[in-house]
């Protein structure tokens, strides 16, 4: 039998997800500059004083879509992930990839959300780092995985940039080379430019098969941070 405590938390998760789904509907349609409290408790039938319960500013509520945003890719390139499953790593990377275009594809205001525009006067808490950091620790690991198999080329580094290559690589990842942290660092940039470039119109009456240019472009990504399906001597 229900208690009035789990019949509480049931009904503050339910609002709670009918807040989010509000504001999510005001990102598609306003932008994230223009979202708003009120707004959302209008639509909610709530008063503004209700809604402040669950998310004290805007900035919080911002802060729990951004999370969620983040979630849900790297959920995404996580079952893309795991679906190939021991794959060579070229394919392994190519299907992360492939996967955080087709999320972004499918969610673009959100996509715009975490990787738009920065929201004038919004500053993202420390709390968003893990969820931000699903896809690119899923690539670091496809790369990890490399180098204790068939290897890895390591990518050639300018001397200059070494200092800086060995205080990446100490940051996040530090049991790999410099020269592979800062390729890796790259290529992040690099996937979510591409993606931005198609999501946000930069590609129109320039790319014609977009999913092709795509696939392409990802395994030059991975090439570029060494990976191959050929066995290495370098690991």
């Amino acid at each position: 039998m229900s208690t009035p405590h789990s019949a509480r938390a049931r009904a503050r998760i339910e609002v709670t997800a009918a807040i989010k789904d509000e504001a999510r509907r005001q990102l598609a349609s306003e932008g994230a500059t223009k979202l708003s409290l009120r707004a959302v408790a209008r639509e909610l039938g709530m008063v503004s004083s209700a809604l402040y319960r669950y998310f004290p500013s805007r900035d919080d509520l911002l802060t729990a879509l951004i999370i969620d945003a983040y979630d849900s890719l790297g959920a995404a390139a996580e079952a893309a992930a795991e679906a190939v499953g021991d794959a060579k790593p070229t394919r392994r990377w190519i299907a992360v990839c492939e996967a955080v275009r087709a999320w972004s594809l499918a969610h673009p205001h959100e996509y715009a959300l975490i990787y738009g525009s920065p929201v004038p006067g919004y500053t993202a808490p420390e709390t968003t780092i893990p969820a931000a950091s699903r896809v690119g620790l899923l690539l670091i690991g496809i790369v990890r995985d490399a180098i204790k198999g068939p290897g890895v080329t390591f990518p050639p580094l300018a001397a200059e940039l070494r200092p800086e290559a060995e205080r990446l690589a100490a940051d996040i990842a530090p049991d790999l080379p410099p020269e592979v942290a800062a390729a890796l660092v790259a290529a992040w940039a690099q996937l979510f430019g591409l993606v931005g470039f198609e999501l946000f119109g930069q590609f129109n009456r320039v790319i014609e098969d977009r999913e092709a240019f795509f696939r392409h472009a990802a395994a030059q990504l991975a090439l570029g941070v060494g990976l191959s399906d050929r066995p290495s001597a370098r690991r």
